[in-house]
Protein backbone atom coordinates (compact mmCIF):
# COMPACT_ATOMS: atom_id res chain seq x y z
CA UNK A 1 0.00 0.00 0.00
CA UNK A 2 1.42 3.18 -1.13
CA UNK A 3 2.46 6.16 1.80
CA UNK A 4 -0.19 8.30 2.05
CA UNK A 5 2.75 10.89 3.06
CA UNK A 6 4.05 10.27 -0.80
CA UNK A 7 0.53 11.25 -2.47
CA UNK A 8 0.23 14.47 -3.97
CA UNK A 9 -1.91 17.06 -1.45
CA UNK A 10 -2.01 20.64 -1.51
CA UNK A 11 -0.37 22.29 1.54
CA UNK A 12 -2.21 25.75 0.33
CA UNK A 13 -5.58 24.24 0.54
CA UNK A 14 -4.86 21.73 3.82
CA UNK A 15 -5.61 22.42 6.98
CA UNK A 16 -3.02 22.95 10.02
CA UNK A 17 -4.16 19.77 11.15
CA UNK A 18 -4.42 18.38 8.09
CA UNK A 19 -0.49 19.64 7.20
CA UNK A 20 0.83 18.17 10.91
CA UNK A 21 -0.86 14.52 10.11
CA UNK A 22 1.09 14.27 6.95
CA UNK A 23 4.33 16.06 7.36
CA UNK A 24 5.29 14.29 10.20
CA UNK A 25 6.08 10.86 10.63
CA UNK A 26 2.99 8.39 10.84
CA UNK A 27 1.89 8.10 13.97
CA UNK A 28 4.30 10.26 16.03
CA UNK A 29 2.54 13.15 17.07
CA UNK A 30 1.59 14.45 20.50
CA UNK A 31 -0.44 17.78 20.77
CA UNK A 32 -0.29 19.63 24.10
CA UNK A 33 -2.82 21.70 25.15
CA UNK A 34 -5.45 20.25 22.62
CA UNK A 35 -9.06 21.35 21.78
CA UNK A 36 -10.06 19.72 24.98
CA UNK A 37 -8.12 22.13 27.40
CA UNK A 38 -10.71 24.53 26.29
CA UNK A 39 -7.83 27.04 26.14
CA UNK A 40 -9.67 29.74 24.66
CA UNK A 41 -8.70 33.62 24.02
CA UNK A 42 -10.37 36.11 26.94
CA UNK A 43 -10.84 38.63 24.62
CA UNK A 44 -13.25 37.95 21.91
CA UNK A 45 -15.98 37.06 23.68
CA UNK A 46 -16.29 41.20 24.16
CA UNK A 47 -16.53 41.71 20.30
CA UNK A 48 -18.78 38.91 20.10
CA UNK A 49 -16.42 36.98 18.01
CA UNK A 50 -16.33 33.21 17.88
CA UNK A 51 -13.60 31.48 19.47
CA UNK A 52 -11.66 28.28 18.66
CA UNK A 53 -10.19 25.76 21.52
CA UNK A 54 -6.63 25.53 20.59
CA UNK A 55 -7.09 29.38 19.69
CA UNK A 56 -5.28 28.70 16.19
CA UNK A 57 -2.52 26.92 16.78
CA UNK A 58 -1.58 23.45 17.54
CA UNK A 59 1.37 22.31 19.42
CA UNK A 60 3.16 19.09 19.83
CA UNK A 61 5.73 17.08 19.87
CA UNK A 62 6.59 14.53 16.42
CA UNK A 63 9.06 13.03 14.52
CA UNK A 64 10.09 14.09 10.87
CA UNK A 65 11.90 11.03 9.03
CA UNK A 66 12.89 9.72 12.62
CA UNK A 67 13.99 12.90 14.11
CA UNK A 68 12.60 14.38 17.00
CA UNK A 69 11.29 17.92 16.79
CA UNK A 70 8.49 20.12 18.55
CA UNK A 71 6.11 21.50 16.02
CA UNK A 72 3.42 24.34 15.41
CA UNK A 73 1.16 25.07 13.17
CA UNK A 74 -0.91 27.78 13.07
CA UNK A 75 -4.46 27.89 11.55
CA UNK A 76 -5.42 30.79 8.50
CA UNK A 77 -8.86 29.86 8.56
CA UNK A 78 -9.35 31.21 12.20
CA UNK A 79 -8.74 34.95 12.61
CA UNK A 80 -6.45 34.79 9.47
CA UNK A 81 -4.07 32.87 11.69
CA UNK A 82 -3.64 36.19 13.81
CA UNK A 83 -1.59 36.01 16.80
CA UNK A 84 -3.27 37.02 20.46
CA UNK A 85 -2.63 36.42 23.82
CA UNK A 86 -3.43 32.62 23.98
CA UNK A 87 -1.84 31.52 20.54
CA UNK A 88 1.07 33.37 21.58
CA UNK A 89 1.62 31.74 24.79
CA UNK A 90 1.57 28.32 23.23
CA UNK A 91 4.42 29.11 20.40
CA UNK A 92 6.44 31.18 23.34
CA UNK A 93 6.19 28.25 25.82
CA UNK A 94 6.68 25.30 23.17
CA UNK A 95 10.17 27.44 22.33
CA UNK A 96 11.01 28.17 25.36
CA UNK A 97 10.47 24.03 26.00
CA UNK A 98 12.69 23.20 22.93
CA UNK A 99 15.42 25.39 23.99
CA UNK A 100 15.56 23.11 28.02
CA UNK A 101 15.31 19.98 25.83
CA UNK A 102 17.56 20.87 23.25
CA UNK A 103 15.44 19.65 20.50
CA UNK A 104 14.90 21.29 17.10
CA UNK A 105 11.18 23.34 16.42
CA UNK A 106 9.52 23.39 13.41
CA UNK A 107 6.74 26.37 13.18
CA UNK A 108 4.24 26.23 10.35
CA UNK A 109 3.43 29.56 9.52
CA UNK A 110 0.13 31.27 8.04
CA UNK A 111 -0.82 33.94 9.94
CA UNK A 112 -1.50 37.94 9.28
CA UNK A 113 0.15 39.35 12.23
CA UNK A 114 -1.14 40.28 15.78
CA UNK A 115 -5.08 40.02 16.35
CA UNK A 116 -6.44 43.80 16.13
CA UNK A 117 -8.98 42.78 19.00
CA UNK A 118 -5.89 41.75 21.31
CA UNK A 119 -3.73 44.19 20.14
CA UNK A 120 -1.31 44.92 22.84
CA UNK A 121 -1.80 41.32 23.71
CA UNK A 122 -0.50 40.40 20.68
CA UNK A 123 2.27 43.13 20.29
CA UNK A 124 3.71 41.66 23.54
CA UNK A 125 3.51 37.79 22.59
CA UNK A 126 5.24 38.71 18.99
CA UNK A 127 8.68 40.42 21.11
CA UNK A 128 8.33 37.31 23.57
CA UNK A 129 8.32 34.69 20.86
CA UNK A 130 10.91 36.58 19.31
CA UNK A 131 13.01 36.36 22.21
CA UNK A 132 12.37 32.79 23.02
CA UNK A 133 13.70 31.98 19.16
CA UNK A 134 16.58 33.86 19.47
CA UNK A 135 17.14 31.37 23.00
CA UNK A 136 16.81 28.43 21.15
CA UNK A 137 19.22 29.13 18.89
CA UNK A 138 21.93 30.31 20.85
CA UNK A 139 21.89 27.21 22.65
CA UNK A 140 21.84 24.81 19.33
CA UNK A 141 18.18 24.52 18.56
CA UNK A 142 17.02 24.48 14.97
CA UNK A 143 14.12 26.49 14.40
CA UNK A 144 12.93 26.28 11.35
CA UNK A 145 9.75 27.88 9.23
CA UNK A 146 7.26 26.46 6.51
CA UNK A 147 5.64 29.33 4.56
CA UNK A 148 2.57 28.30 2.17
CA UNK A 149 -0.68 28.72 3.60
CA UNK A 150 -3.41 30.47 2.62
CA UNK A 151 -2.99 33.73 5.50
CA UNK A 152 1.00 33.82 4.02
CA UNK A 153 3.31 35.63 7.20
CA UNK A 154 2.61 38.92 7.72
CA UNK A 155 3.29 41.74 10.15
CA UNK A 156 5.01 40.26 13.43
CA UNK A 157 4.51 36.97 11.77
CA UNK A 158 7.25 37.70 9.25
CA UNK A 159 9.54 38.91 12.11
CA UNK A 160 9.15 35.98 13.99
CA UNK A 161 10.02 34.26 10.79
CA UNK A 162 12.87 36.22 9.45
CA UNK A 163 14.10 35.17 13.56
CA UNK A 164 14.32 31.64 11.92
CA UNK A 165 17.27 28.88 11.42
CA UNK A 166 15.62 28.33 8.12
CA UNK A 167 12.89 28.86 5.67
CA UNK A 168 11.16 26.37 3.41
CA UNK A 169 8.71 28.64 0.98
CA UNK A 170 6.88 27.41 -2.15
CA UNK A 171 5.11 29.76 -4.98
CA UNK A 172 1.58 30.53 -3.18
CA UNK A 173 4.10 31.46 0.11
CA UNK A 174 3.66 34.95 0.64
CA UNK A 175 6.36 37.03 3.07
CA UNK A 176 5.86 40.72 4.29
CA UNK A 177 6.40 42.69 7.35
CA UNK A 178 3.50 45.24 6.13
CA UNK A 179 0.40 42.89 3.93
CA UNK A 180 -1.13 44.39 0.46
CA UNK A 181 -4.07 46.04 2.34
CA UNK A 182 -1.79 47.95 5.05
CA UNK A 183 0.34 49.65 2.61
CA UNK A 184 -2.82 50.41 0.32
CA UNK A 185 -4.46 51.95 3.55
CA UNK A 186 -1.20 53.48 4.50
CA UNK A 187 0.22 54.84 0.95
CA UNK A 188 -3.02 54.63 -1.54
CA UNK A 189 -3.92 52.41 -4.18
CA UNK A 190 -1.18 54.02 -6.47
CA UNK A 191 1.66 52.91 -4.49
CA UNK A 192 0.25 49.53 -3.70
CA UNK A 193 -3.04 47.81 -5.22
CA UNK A 194 -4.07 44.70 -2.68
CA UNK A 195 -6.15 43.75 -5.47
CA UNK A 196 -3.55 43.32 -8.08
CA UNK A 197 -3.03 39.09 -7.27
CA UNK A 198 0.05 39.33 -9.87
CA UNK A 199 1.55 42.41 -7.94
CA UNK A 200 0.85 40.91 -4.80
CA UNK A 201 2.50 37.74 -5.60
CA UNK A 202 5.76 38.98 -7.39
CA UNK A 203 6.22 41.16 -4.91
CA UNK A 204 5.72 39.26 -1.82
CA UNK A 205 5.56 35.58 -3.20
CA UNK A 206 8.19 32.69 -2.29
CA UNK A 207 9.50 32.82 -6.40
CA UNK A 208 10.55 36.49 -5.36
CA UNK A 209 11.92 35.75 -1.75
CA UNK A 210 13.93 33.21 -2.62
CA UNK A 211 15.52 34.78 -5.76
CA UNK A 212 16.27 37.46 -2.99
CA UNK A 213 18.29 35.37 -0.67
CA UNK A 214 15.27 35.59 2.01
CA UNK A 215 14.18 32.17 2.18
CA UNK A 216 16.67 28.77 2.16
CA UNK A 217 14.55 26.27 0.10
CA UNK A 218 11.89 26.63 -2.75
CA UNK A 219 9.22 23.77 -2.73
CA UNK A 220 6.57 22.63 -4.57
CA UNK A 221 2.55 23.38 -2.81
CA UNK A 222 2.97 19.79 -1.67
CA UNK A 223 2.76 18.47 1.77
CA UNK A 224 5.52 15.73 0.35
CA UNK A 225 7.76 18.40 -0.79
CA UNK A 226 7.59 20.33 2.01
CA UNK A 227 8.36 17.45 4.63
CA UNK A 228 11.36 16.98 2.03
CA UNK A 229 12.08 20.65 2.18
CA UNK A 230 11.93 20.38 5.96
CA UNK A 231 14.21 17.26 6.28
CA UNK A 232 16.87 19.49 4.63
CA UNK A 233 16.74 22.70 6.76
CA UNK A 234 16.91 20.31 9.61
CA UNK A 235 20.38 19.24 8.15
CA UNK A 236 21.84 22.61 8.28
CA UNK A 237 24.02 23.56 11.02
CA UNK A 238 22.55 25.25 14.02
CA UNK A 239 24.20 28.26 14.47
CA UNK A 240 23.87 32.10 15.92
CA UNK A 241 26.93 34.01 17.20
CA UNK A 242 28.15 36.86 16.34
CA UNK A 243 29.66 36.27 12.52
CA UNK A 244 26.38 35.34 11.88
CA UNK A 245 24.82 38.13 12.79
CA UNK A 246 27.35 40.45 10.94
CA UNK A 247 26.96 38.60 7.65
CA UNK A 248 22.84 38.95 7.38
CA UNK A 249 24.06 42.62 8.83
CA UNK A 250 26.18 43.37 5.52
CA UNK A 251 23.69 40.82 3.08
CA UNK A 252 20.77 43.21 4.17
CA UNK A 253 22.81 46.13 3.48
CA UNK A 254 24.27 45.45 0.30
CA UNK A 255 20.41 44.06 -0.80
CA UNK A 256 19.17 47.53 0.27
CA UNK A 257 22.51 49.67 -2.23
CA UNK A 258 21.44 46.89 -5.03
CA UNK A 259 18.16 47.28 -5.47
CA UNK A 260 16.63 50.08 -2.90
CA UNK A 261 15.33 52.07 -5.95
CA UNK A 262 13.29 49.39 -7.71
CA UNK A 263 10.11 49.86 -8.46
CA UNK A 264 9.13 46.12 -8.96
CA UNK A 265 10.14 42.83 -8.50
CA UNK A 266 10.48 42.57 -12.49
CA UNK A 267 13.46 45.28 -12.15
CA UNK A 268 15.22 43.26 -9.20
CA UNK A 269 15.33 40.00 -11.26
CA UNK A 270 16.71 42.06 -14.29
CA UNK A 271 19.46 43.02 -12.24
CA UNK A 272 20.05 39.67 -11.10
CA UNK A 273 21.18 39.13 -15.17
CA UNK A 274 17.92 36.63 -15.79
CA UNK A 275 16.85 36.76 -18.95
CA UNK A 276 13.10 37.34 -19.80
CA UNK A 277 12.97 38.31 -15.82
CA UNK A 278 9.00 38.80 -16.46
CA UNK A 279 8.23 35.42 -17.52
CA UNK A 280 9.31 34.20 -13.71
CA UNK A 281 5.88 34.04 -12.53
CA UNK A 282 4.66 31.61 -15.09
CA UNK A 283 7.76 29.35 -14.73
CA UNK A 284 7.40 26.34 -13.80
CA UNK A 285 9.18 24.73 -10.75
CA UNK A 286 12.01 23.13 -12.63
CA UNK A 287 12.44 25.72 -14.94
CA UNK A 288 12.55 28.43 -11.87
CA UNK A 289 14.85 26.13 -10.21
CA UNK A 290 17.49 26.25 -12.46
CA UNK A 291 17.41 29.68 -13.28
CA UNK A 292 17.26 30.71 -9.56
CA UNK A 293 19.79 28.67 -8.44
CA UNK A 294 22.31 30.45 -11.16
CA UNK A 295 21.20 33.90 -10.43
CA UNK A 296 19.88 34.21 -6.62
CA UNK A 297 21.16 36.23 -4.20
CA UNK A 298 23.23 34.22 -1.50
CA UNK A 299 22.19 34.14 1.89
CA UNK A 300 26.39 34.36 2.50
CA UNK A 301 25.88 32.11 5.80
CA UNK A 302 23.88 34.64 7.07
CA UNK A 303 20.82 32.91 9.37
Amino acid sequence: MKDPRTLRRSWYEESARGRLRHLLDADSFTEFLGPERRETSPHLALFDLPRQFDDGIIVGAGRIDSHPVLVAAQEGRFMGGAIGEVHGAKLTGLLQAAAKMRRDIVILFDTGGVRLQEANAGELAISEIMRAVLEARSGGVRVIGLLGGRAGCYGGGSLIAGCCSALVISEQGRLSVSGPEVIETNKGVEEFDSRDRALVWRTMGGKHRYLIGGVDVFVEDDIPAFRVGAIAALQRPAILDQAVLEAEQTRLEYRLRRFGDARDATEIWARLHIEHSAEIPDRDIETFLTTANIHRESADAAR
